[in-house]
């Protein structure tokens, strides 16, 4: 499975809007993400087409979580920015060339579309099993207690 770049900056950006107390706008975004701020506008037009993020208008304005971090999965995040297609989609080449199975013979899915389509089916709970807030959970493991509250003060000029 091959994600877009966006899906790990629309995370990072999920992520870190959650220790801003006010709408962060995307340029700050980006200059802390050191990304071009039109790349991750793009990005963060997606999470809010998805309901993840929205935009607050003004002088002040930015973007903000839409729900709290712990009712945005990954998976949300990552169909946002991606889509919902299944990763592998059956062409049915059981059915081509000189030996092909005739359509009414294929009365369920070849073993490969089953084995790719349980995959799928697996990563996707996977991912929606983990919630922005267990990311910042481990963030806050990983680098300190200290580090996010930082990135939001930062984020919001302070």
């Amino acid at each position: 499975m091959k994600l877009s770049g966006g899906v790990e900056w629309a995370l990072h950006c999920c992520v870190v809007l959650t220790a801003a107390s006010e709408p962060v706008p995307a340029a700050r975004l980006a200059q802390l993400h050191d990304v071009s701020p039109s790349y991750l506008a793009k990005q963060m037009q997606a999470l809010s087409r998805a309901g993840l993020v929205r935009s607050v208008q003004g002088k002040t304005g930015g973007y903000v979580l839409t729900r709290k971090a712990s009712d945005i999965t990954l998976l949300d995040v990552v169909q946002a920015v991606d889509g919902a297609a299944p990763a592998f989609v059956c062409t049915e080449i059981r059915q081509r060339g000189p030996l092909a199975t005739p359509p009414e013979k294929c009365v369920k899915p070849c073993p490969i579309a089953r084995a790719m389509g349980a995959a799928d089916a697996a990563w996707r709970a996977s991912l929606a099993g983990v919630t922005i807030a267990d990311l910042v959970t481990s963030v806050e493991t990983d680098s300190g207690p200290d580090a996010l509250p930082g990135i939001g003060t930062w984020l919001t000029g302070g």
